[in-house]
């Protein structure tokens, strides 16, 4: 644990989770502000987030493996994929990142648009129950999605592992949409709530995705395509004990650190 907090490309990594997260909340949350009395634009609130997303994941997924979401950091560390000590700093980095998005994105928003700066609210008629069974449904095919595409152990890849984790996210907000408002993504769903200081059904928007991130992860590494690892094994990555040499050795090759997205 202290070796990686004493490691400089620990820290570059919990930043570029902020930093990613930032640009991703600034974004999707903009393009999901009404500006027009019309229909709600679903497709286009869809597509940036996903394309948001899937720039981000490309742009530090060699830094820290671009998570940019607490439910997915939440499902490596399910999957013993990393340490309990990263993870802690990632959902930090990943909240406060989304705070500073959504930040910024309120700064620039005129006060006639701001009344539309909503939280993620469930629409009439869905009870917390079945909220929260949609969002484990989003958040679990995303993770699935997430493991898929960057397993090392695939043959034959083709695509972008990125493009894929953004048109999962994209499919979860078509659908999502309607229903919860697509959380999917505690943090993007913490800023906006915290800003207007609405809470109201906040929690379904982190058990609901917490929820399917770790489901995601035991039927993906334990069911789907099992990772043949000893106990021993998962509790060192998990208490990050792993030697320092390795993290040097990391370092001079460049390689990923948890979630590979170049292209595939």
């Amino acid at each position: 644990m202290m070796w990686e907090f004493r490691s400089m490309t620990f820290w570059r990594a919990v930043f570029a989770e902020f930093f990613g997260t930032m640009f991703f909340v600034f974004f999707g949350m903009g393009a999901a502000l009404r500006w027009t009395t019309g229909p709600y634009q679903v497709f286009h609130t869809a597509l940036c987030f996903g394309f948001a997303a899937a720039t981000m994941i490309q742009s530090i997924g060699h830094i820290s493996g671009g998570h940019i979401n607490p439910a997915v950091t939440f499902a490596y560390l399910v999957g013993s994929r990393l340490s309990f000590f990263r993870a802690v700093f990632y959902i930090c980095a990943q909240c406060l990142g989304a705070l500073a998005g959504a930040g910024a994105l309120y700064g620039v928003t005129p006060n006639s648009i701001r009344g539309t700066f909503a939280p993620n609210t469930l629409q009439p008629g869905m009870s917390l129950g079945m909220s929260t069974t949609v969002e484990v449904f989003l958040t679990m095919q995303l993770v699935i999605c997430v493991f898929s595409v960057t397993d090392e152990r695939r043959n034959g890849r083709l695509g972008s592992a990125a493009l894929s984790i953004g048109f999962s996210i994209t499919m979860g907000h078509l659908m999502g949409m309607y229903y919860t408002g697509a959380g999917m993504n505690p943090a993007r769903s913490f800023a906006p709530a915290v800003l207007m200081r609405n809470f109201i059904n906040h929690w379904v928007y982190w058990v609901g995705p917490m929820i399917g991130g770790a489901m995601g992860a035991i039927f993906y590494d334990f069911i789907l395509f099992p990772r043949m690892r000893g106990l021993s094994e998962r509790i060192a990555t998990l208490k990050g004990s792993r030697p320092p040499e390795a993290e040097n050795q990391r370092e001079n090759r460049g390689e990923p650190i948890e979630l590979t997205t170049q292209s595939l």
